[in-house]
């Protein structure tokens, strides 16, 4: 029976591009012994996480936005379309509803998503 090699580990790989530079491996850094720079780099980390939780939900929000146009502009094109029966109509009148509970929806979602953000965090100052 042929041997099989073991699968190569990915960071000794990472470590061998990033050798030849004389770079060290991003985030790969000591470990932290003080209490204070600990949290100090927590409360940053925390920071940073609100920070693209916001921007996640208005990118979100401009998707969901950019969803009801199209929605919408098909529903009008629809019942802009010559020769279509009364029920074209309707139909088009019940897209804009949707349209319109889809904004109160992705109102009421970012409303949501402002009030149960944790709150900032500034990290305690050292006394000297």
């Amino acid at each position: 029976m042929s041997q099989q090699t073991p699968f190569p580990d990915p960071f000794e790989l990472l470590k061998k591009m990033w050798a030849p530079m004389g770079l060290p491996m991003p985030g790969m850094v000591g470990p932290l012994l003080d209490v204070n720079d600990i949290e100090r780099r927590i409360a940053d980390l925390k920071s940073v996480e609100n920070w693209l939780n916001l921007n996640m939900n208005v990118l979100r929000m401009t998707i969901q936005g950019l969803e009801m146009q199209k929605a919408t502009l098909a529903a009008l094109q629809k019942a802009a379309q010559p020769g279509q029966k009364a029920t074209s109509a309707t139909a088009a009148a019940s897209a804009a509803a949707s349209t319109a509970d889809a904004w109160w929806n992705m109102l009421q979602q970012a409303q949501s998503a402002a009030s149960t953000a944790p709150p900032k965090t500034k990290p305690e100052k050292k006394s000297t």
